[in-house]
C-alpha cells in the first residue's frame, strides 16, 4: 500500500516543474539589452572637449621700504599728588578759629593760615620768658662790673692777674652770669615758637584733602589736624614692560631733575576724550617682584590751573588716565600689517616673476596694527596681504589690478590627451576587475 502511494505522488510532483527555458530566457534579454546600451554608448558621437582654464591665485600686494619709526607704548596709571602731608599739631589748646576755606578742596597758598589755635597761655609764656632774659642781661651786668672791681683790688696787691685764684676774680659768677643769660635766651626763643605754632599755615600751595578738627576742639601734641597735598605738580606711576624698556627714553637714576620722553595722558567718558601733556621725569629703577614691570613717573604741572603754570584741562587727583608714552627713533623698520602675518613671524612675498616664497622674519616690536622688523628684503619684493589657503614655495601669483600677459590655460589636445589617458587607464582598471572575476 506504501509502494502505490509512492508511484501516485510522482506523477503529482513533475507536474510542478517549470521548463528550463522560461527560466534562461528572460536573462538572456536583460544581458542582450545592457550589451546593446554599452555599444551604443561607445558608437555614440563624444561632445567637443573645451579647454580648461586653470588660473593662478589673485593676490593684493604692498611695497615694503624700510623707514624710520618712532614707537609708542601704551600704560595707564592713577593721578597722584607729588607730595602729601598730614598737618600735625606741636602745641595743645582749643581751636579758636578756621579759615572759611578750611574744607576739603580747598585751596591755600603756601604760608596762608588754616587754623588758629587759642594763644592766651603761650603769650603769657613769652612774657615771662622776656622778664627771665631782662633780668639775666641785668645780672650780667653786674657781675662783670664785680669781676672787673675784684681785678682791680688783686693788682693793687703787686701780684699779677695770673697768680691770682679764679674765685678771687670772681670768675666762675660771671660765667654763671653769661650761661643764665643763654638760658633765658633760649627759652624765650622756645616760647616764641609756641606761640608762633598757635598758627596753623599751608607749608606750600596746597589742597586740603581731609579736615580732621574744628572750632572749638580741644587738641594735644601730636593731634592730626588736616590732610593736604601740594598742587605745584602731579605724578601718574606707569607700570612698562620689560620689552618696551629699551625703546623709551629714561632719565638717569642719578639725574635728580631731569626731562625724559614725552607722554600724552588721556581719559574717555561719555564719548568725550580730555588730554593733557606730560613728561617722565624719573625711573624707579626697581622691578616689581610680583608683576615682573618696571616703573616710570611721568609729571603733570599745575594739575588743577591755579598757578597759571599749565593752558590745559585741569586733572584732579585720583583719575584713571591711560598713557602714550613717545619712545625713541629706530631706523632701517618695515612696517608689516598684522593681518599679512601669518604664525608668530611668517610673511608671504612676491618678486617680479609673480613667484610666491615664505618667509619667516626677526620681529623688533609688534602692536595691535603692525609687527615691525629691521629684516632686509630683495628690492623686488612685495608683502601678499591676501591669505592664501595653500601656499607652496615658488608658486605663481597673480596680482590685482596688474596685466597678466599670458595665463596658465590647457589646449583642446591637451585636454583630450589627458581624456585619452584616463580612459585607458580606466579601460585598464576594468580589465584586471574582469580577469579577476574569472
Amino acid at each position: 500500500m506504501s509502494n502505490s502511494a509512492v508511484n501516485q505522488s510522482t506523477p503529482k510532483r513533475q507536474k510542478r516543474m517549470v521548463p528550463l527555458r522560461y527560466v534562461l530566457t528572460p536573462i538572456a534579454i536583460i544581458f542582450a539589452a545592457i550589451i546593446v546600451l554599452i555599444l551604443v554608448g561607445m558608437m555614440a558621437p563624444k561632445p567637443p572637449k573645451k579647454p580648461v582654464e586653470t588660473r593662478a591665485p589673485l593676490v593684493d600686494v604692498l611695497a615694503l621700504s624700510p623707514t624710520d619709526v618712532q614707537f609708542t607704548i601704551a600704560s595707564h596709571g592713577s593721578v597722584m599728588p607729588r607730595t602729601e602731608t598730614v598737618l600735625i599739631s606741636e602745641v595743645s589748646g582749643m581751636v579758636s578759629q578756621v579759615s572759611d576755606k578750611f574744607v576739603v578742596g580747598g585751596f591755600f597758598r603756601k604760608g596762608e593760615q588754616l587754623l588758629k589755635i587759642d594763644d592766651d597761655t603761650y603769650q603769657v609764656e613769652v612774657l615771662q620768658a622776656q622778664s627771665r632774659l631782662e633780668s639775666a642781661e641785668a645780672e650780667l651786668v653786674s657781675e662783670q662790673a664785680r669781676s672787673d672791681q675784684a681785678k682791680d683790688e688783686w693788682l693793687l696787691t703787686g701780684k699779677t692777674l695770673e697768680q691770682a685764684p679764679i674765685l678771687a676774680l670772681r670768675i666762675p659768677q660771671l660765667q654763671k652770669a653769661k650761661a643764665d643769660l643763654i638760658a633765658a635766651q633760649a627759652d624765650l626763643r622756645e616760647a616764641q615758637r609756641k606761640l608762633a605754632r598757635t598758627s596753623i599755615v599751608a607749608p606750600y600751595d596746597a589742597m586740603l584733602k581731609a579736615k580732621r578738627v574744628d572750632v572749638g576742639q580741644y587738641i594735644t601734641i601730636g593731634a592730626a589736624l588736616a590732610d593736604t597735598f601740594a598742587i605745584d605738580y602731579a605724578e601718574v606711576r606707569l607700570p612698562v614692560k620689560l620689552r618696551d624698556v629699551p625703546f623709551l627714553d629714561l632719565p638717569k637714576i642719578n639725574q635728580v631733575h631731569s626731562e625724559g620722553s614725552a607722554v600724552e595722558l588721556f581719559s574717555e567718558v561719555d564719548n568725550s576724550r580730555q588730554t593733557w601733556a606730560s613728561f617722565l621725569t624719573r625711573y624707579e629703577g626697581v622691578v616689581d617682584t610680583s608683576s615682573r614691570v618696571h616703573y616710570v613717573v611721568a609729571q603733570v604741572v599745575d594739575p588743577y590751573g591755579v598757578l597759571d603754570l599749565n593752558q590745559t584741562n585741569e586733572i584732579r587727583i585720583g583719575t584713571f588716565v591711560n598713557a602714550k608714552i613717545t619712545g625713541k627713533s629706530v631706523d632701517g623698520v618695515i612696517a608689516i600689517p598684522r593681518g599679512a602675518v601669518h604664525g608668530a613671524n611668517t610673511i608671504y612675498l612676491i618678486d617680479e616673476a609673480n613667484k610666491l616664497h615664505i618667509k619667516q622674519i626677526p620681529v623688533l616690536r609688534s602692536d595691535f596694527d603692525y609687527v615691525y622688523s629691521q629684516q632686509a628684503l630683495a628690492a623686488d619684493n612685495r608683502l601678499v596681504l591676501t591669505n592664501l589657503e595653500t601656499p607652496v614655495e615658488g608658486m605663481t601669483l597673480r596680482v590685482n589690478g596688474e596685466w597678466q600677459p599670458e595665463q596658465n590655460t590647457k589646449t583642446e589636445e591637451q585636454v583630450a590627451g589627458d581624456s585619452n589617458v584616463e580612459e585607458s587607464a580606466q579601460e585598464e582598471a576594468e580589465g584586471s576587475t574582469e580577469g579577476t572575476g574569472v
